[in-house]
């Protein structure tokens, strides 16, 4: 059974692939376009899926894709004809659709003189999330929750899991939306962007929550667990925004009412400096998602385990706003909950996987749950394609003064890459297969010294150039949590912040954030042998059992290929390129 998920038309547009219920490969569609959050129909993906598991596409039972046009229908009719659209509104609606092909005609469009057989299956987009959170914990029963924007017509949805099935149980459905609070009020700081929301997590902590009365103007917890909005302070709802979601990154227009102007005062332009009620403002934001978050978490806890007879201790989350990772980090101290998992890609590209799994149960394989515990499903490049790119590279590594060691071996090779991070130097570190879901977790990765206060000015100046406020992270050998945080949770895709125990925040100043959170990723061994082994070697060096990690790019998707690392190295002052088992150092 070789079923292909998609999460297309939707930002971070992505593709995974399942033979038998078990993942081979899984990728976002960005890193092949090279544009952020690349919305439209993943062919790449697709092409990489079948190559990953040497199938064509008449190999291909079923396409699933993480959207149903079917769902809700008698709320969205229900809410036509309830007057509250413009006919603007409506009309924007019926265009966006409209433009879109279907499936057969994009597959022929992008892989002329193949043939698909198989079944088209179309999975409703909150049932994807779901199926994509629970499938691949490591939990036989526990409760889940997708909270994002919208998709078919519903912000969030939450349910339980059995033994491989999802009994989905309440729906929050259009205009209300968390995921909308979030991206309204983000574009009112200021920060316009798709994607933008992690902007206001980095900030919020150096605020306080001083607009709370306000923030609870805006968003209204409900006695059933769910939530609604003043709608007084929106317009998604009424009015067109300029969706765009076709080819390129996508484009949303201003969410947020006039109205919001009179209950917070004038909106940031993107170019003003940030002041303090800036700040305040983005720790009341932070603030308000959270306490609606947990409301929603306390009442599925206590109906769970009502049902189960039982208090039931695990949770899985999904959507847009599961990579909220500060509120992650909190559900232990703030909920009954004590186990969590968020997958590496928890937002709309996860539903990919979600789609495929619910379309296997559908026609294969009853069960095809598995547990994702690492994230490693993309492209793969061996020794010997890295060392011809570094041969074809000679003359510009040479320009560069660059000196190259090949084919180390790994404890030469980890020893000489930690005594560079020791140094001070900043180190592009491209292994194995790349990651799946945002996170640059220890495969494309840069890499620098947790110790140095002024590490984050040099990866600032020297590659990242992003705003100072938003922090770095750290990457942990797992068996050394519980001596430096206030936790001892297994963190494998950076998707929780815990805080650094205060005795050791002055020792590791680079990944310590104003408030003495770190969010941390925990490495094992068994899960990434190379990356474990170098922070190791810095460990036994330094009594450190950690390194600043953050994604390996520079105003761009993080790299897929060597290529694109290469040109990264060369173009900024990187100080040391790593790929595979072969040296390049800056002299």
């Amino acid at each position: 059974m070789n079923v292909i998920g998609l999460n297309a038309f939707h930002g971070d547009s992505a593709a995974c692939l399942m033979v038998d219920g078990t993942m081979v490969a899984a990728v976002e569609e960005e890193r092949f376009r090279r544009i952020k959050h690349w919305a439209g129909f993943p062919s790449h993906s697709i092409e990489y899926c079948l190559q990953a598991g040497g199938l064509t596409l008449a190999d291909i039972d079923v396409i699933a894709i993480n959207s149903d046009s079917k769902a809700a229908r008698s709320k969205k009719l229900s809410y036509v004809l309830s007057g509250k659209a413009s006919l603007a509104l409506i009309k924007e609606k019926l265009l966006v659709r409209g433009k879109r092909k279907s499936i057969d005609a994009y597959l022929n469009d992008a892989f002329p003189g193949s043939h698909f057989n198989g079944r088209i299956e179309y999975v409703e987009h909150h049932l994807a999330h779901m199926a994509s959170a629970y499938s691949v914990s490591p939990f036989e029963q526990a409760s889940i929750i997708s909270v994002d924007g919208f998709g078919d017509f519903a912000s969030a949805a939450w349910g339980y899991g059995n033994a491989g099935h999802i009994d989905v149980q309440k729906r929050v459905h259009f205009p209300h939306s968390m995921g909308v609070f979030y991206q309204a009020l983000t574009q009112y700081l200021g920060f316009p962007y798709y994607g933008d929301e992690y902007k206001i997590m980095g900030l919020a902590p150096y605020g306080e929550p001083k607009y709370q009365a306000q923030m609870d103007e805006i968003v209204m917890p409900q006695a059933d667990g769910s939530f609604k909005l003043n709608l007084t302070y929106f317009q998604h709802h009424r009015n067109p925004i300029g969706y765009e979601w076709d080819n390129d990154a996508p484009k949303v227009g201003q969410m947020y009412a006039p109205a919001l102007h009179d209950l917070l005062g004038p909106a940031r332009d993107k170019d003003q400096p940030l002041e303090q009620q800036h700040k305040d403002l983005a720790r009341s934001i932070q603030d308000c998602y959270e306490r609606t978050f947990f409301h929603m978490l306390k009442h599925l806890h206590q109906r769970h385990s009502k049902e189960q007879g039982r208090d039931i201790d695990s949770l899985t989350i999904a959507g847009g706003c599961g990579m909220n990772s500060v509120a992650n980090g909190k559900v232990h101290l703030r909920t009954p909950y004590k186990n969590i998992y968020v997958q590496s890609a928890a937002g709309d590209a996860g539903g990919a996987i979600g789609a495929a799994v619910v379309a296997t149960q559908r026609h294969g394989t009853p069960d095809p749950k598995f547990v994702m515990s690492h994230s490693y499903w993309g492209p793969n490049y061996g020794d010997d394609q890295l060392k011809t790119l570094i041969d074809q590279q000679q003359v510009e590594l040479e320009q560069a003064q660059c000196a190259i060691e090949l084919d180390l071996p790994l404890e030469q090779l980890t020893d000489k890459v930690s005594d560079a991070i020791i140094k001070g130097k900043v180190i592009g570190w491209f292994q194995g297969a790349m990651e799946w879901g945002p996170r640059a977790l220890g495969n494309r990765s840069i890499l620098g010294d947790p110790r140095r206060s002024d590490m984050k000015d040099i990866l600032n100046l020297k590659i990242k150039r992003r705003e100072s406020f938003r922090p770095f992270a750290p990457s942990v050998l797992k068996e050394h949590v519980k001596d430096w945080f206030e936790s001892d949770g297994d963190v494998p895709f950076m998707m929780k912040v815990f805080q650094i125990q205060e005795s050791k925040r002055e020792q590791i100043p680079a990944v310590t954030h104003v408030d003495g959170s770190g969010r941390l990723q925990t490495v094992t061994e068994e899960g990434n042998e190379r990356y474990y082994r170098l922070i190791k070697h810095f460990h036994q060096k330094t009594g450190v059992p950690m390194l600043l990690n953050t994604s390996f790019n520079e105003n761009e998707p993080v790299v897929c290929k060597p290529e694109e690392a290469m040109a990264c190295f060369l173009r900024t002052n990187m100080d040391v390129l790593v790929l595979g088992s072969h040296l390049i150092m800056r002299k």
